[in-house]
């Protein structure tokens, strides 16, 4: 029998679930977070702790910068544009952008500077997004990190239209690299579509659904918008810069969204309901199945998934021990976790810790998210586990 959640649920078990938060942000473990709970109907939990920056609280309305939360809308793009007939999951790339057939494959750097191949077959838009198709971001993968600082190529949170050009790691389908294959899914849409990409979003996606609280430029957020907080190594935290750049050539579907909690629980509500909110319609259900199934080409994820050097982004492996698969919008457990989700739940988060997970089966959705780094540290991601725990636990039944 399908879990559901108790709407009902007694005055102990939602105080638990505030204590939990409210600790996290007291034992100085995050500076502030927001956790919200959601079924198919609507918002059934939430609670807040911290200050969100100088003069505000932090609320479920407060402005994040989400990262790769960023993906799962471009993967609805995607299926979107699936679902409308403009191209199916094995089109290839190059068939709506030609230059991305430009793409070679980089072997090496030597001494000489790159050594290149042309790739054995042509990558389609499932590889893309499932990241299959041979992109692999600077911040995780050594060569590419290499190419970058030999050739002075800008790094892809440049947002210049150069910084899609990154050569391939292998051929496309024959390996995963967490890279800026939705970067491009935004820019084939647009190409299909017609209108520019922040154009489509708010048009299709954020108006339909009542974001009102997500935008493609901070500026926009005003005093809403959250201060990035950097966790040191001796556990205070500092302020911290969003590098990312305001007016960009083109938004990248990798990382350009910010938004609020309250507006990406609406979002994960939407997939939990298969593509229906409110008695609106954005997508079929037969389409939003690509949003729920494996999409990947036969290629098994790596153990971490990623594995990074760089000092903002911890090790990341999330739900250790447990299979999990690529979605055409997120990673998916093959697994249950024992007293928390079950196998199908759809998952990730962003770069400054704004995580969130789906559970179709239990039919709830929760975001546990604040704004600091690095990603994945680990003592925030200790409390996660426990507050998924504590909802299971004291809401689901």
């Amino acid at each position: 029998m399908s879990n559901t959640v108790d709407r009902s649920a007694a005055a102990p078990a939602v105080a638990s679930l505030a204590q939990l938060v409210d600790d996290a942000v007291s034992d100085g473990v995050a500076p502030f977070l927001v956790a919200m709970v959601a079924d198919r109907d609507g918002v059934r939990w939430q609670h807040c702790a911290g200050l969100a920056n100088a003069t505000h609280p932090a609320s479920p309305d407060s402005v994040l910068s989400i990262f790769s939360a960023t993906k799962a809308v471009g993967g609805l793009m995607a299926v979107m544009a699936i679902d409308r007939g403009l191209i199916t999951m094995d089109t290839p790339v190059g068939d709506v952008l030609p230059q991305f057939d430009k793409l070679q494959v980089l072997e090496s750097v030597g001494p000489n500077g790159p050594v290149f191949r042309k790739p054995k077959r042509r990558a389609t838009l499932r590889h893309l997004l499932t990241h299959t198709s041979g992109m692999g971001l600077e911040f995780y993968y050594p060569l590419m990190a290499e190419y970058a600082a030999r050739t002075g190529a800008p790094s892809d949170v440049t947002g210049t239209f150069e910084s899609l050009n990154y050569p391939l790691l292998f051929d496309p389908g024959e390996d995963f690299a967490y890279g800026i294959g939705l970067d491009w899914v935004g820019a084939l849409v647009a190409e299909l579509d017609g209108r520019s990409i922040d154009r489509f979003v708010q048009e299709e996606i954020l108006e339909p659904l009542g974001m009102k609280h997500t935008y493609f430029e901070r500026a926009a957020a005003g005093d809403q918008l959250a201060t990035i907080r950097l966790k040191r190594p001796d556990g205070e935290f500092e302020p911290m810069e969003n590098f990312l750049p305001e007016n960009p050539e083109i938004y990248h579907m990798g990382y350009a969204l910010y938004s609020s909690s309250a507006d990406y629980l609406t979002f994960l509500r939407l997939v939990l309901n298969e593509g229906e909110l409110d008695g609106r319609r954005l997508v079929s259900p037969e389409a939003m199945q690509l949003m729920y199934t494996d999409q990947l080409p036969g290629v098994a994820l790596p153990t971490p998934i990623l594995k990074s050097s760089a000092a903002i982004i911890c090790d990341t492996e999330p739900c250790p021990g447990t299979r999990k698969t690529h979605t055409a919008g997120f990673f998916r457990n093959e697994d249950a976790l024992p007293g928390m989700r079950n196998v199908g739940s759809l998952f990730w988060g962003g770069a400054l810790n704004t995580h969130y997970w789906a559970d179709p089966h239990a039919g709830i959705a929760a975001v546990f998210m604040t704004q600091m780094s690095p990603f994945f540290e680990p003592r925030l991601m200790e409390r996660f586990t426990e507050f998924e725990r504590t909802v299971y636990r004291d809401l689901v039944n």
